[in-house]
């Protein structure tokens, strides 16, 4: 699986440590960066992210932030990605099996490393269940894709 990943300055180390943890996995990693732990604005890594969703590079991202929120907010804005917020365990595997979201967002000052490491984990390895799942996750895509078209 093709993972993308990046975080903004609160949640850089926490995306170092889950970049080494999945290639150790066998996990192909693509590090949308920063390269280096400074002041950045988090919508530009999100951005990254989303774009490689949409355009079908990878199949999954992950985005860290000090809380998680922001990511998540930015990387919803394009269409093809339902990224989640899931600083436990329980939201990761719901919004795998219920939302067939391919983003996790987390956040860096709310989450240890080894538990993010879990939450990854879970929501990497979860499936998605479809049935009455995919009914809903259809009419999320038919929104965006309304939305998009005005």
């Amino acid at each position: 699986m093709r993972i993308g990943i990046a975080s903004d300055h609160a949640a850089f180390e926490t995306k170092e440590f889950l970049k080494q943890a999945l290639k150790k996995e066998g996990y192909e990693v693509i590090d949308f960066g920063p390269e280096i732990c400074k002041s950045v604005d988090y919508p530009d890594y999100a951005a990254k992210v989303g774009y490689a969703l949409q355009e079908g590079r990878i199949e999954r991202g992950i985005l860290l932030c000090a809380t998680g929120q922001g990511m998540s907010i930015t990387a919803n804005k394009f269409p093809a990605v339902r990224a989640a917020v899931c600083n436990d365990l329980y939201l990761a595997q719901m919004a795998r099996q219920h939302n067939d979201a391919n983003c996790l967002t987390m956040g860096g000052r709310v989450v240890a490393k080894e538990l993010a490491w879990e939450i990854v984990k879970v929501f990497l390895e979860t499936p998605f269940q479809g049935g009455r799942h995919m009914r809903r996750v259809n009419k999320i895509r038919k929104i965006a894709d309304e939305y998009n078209r005005h």
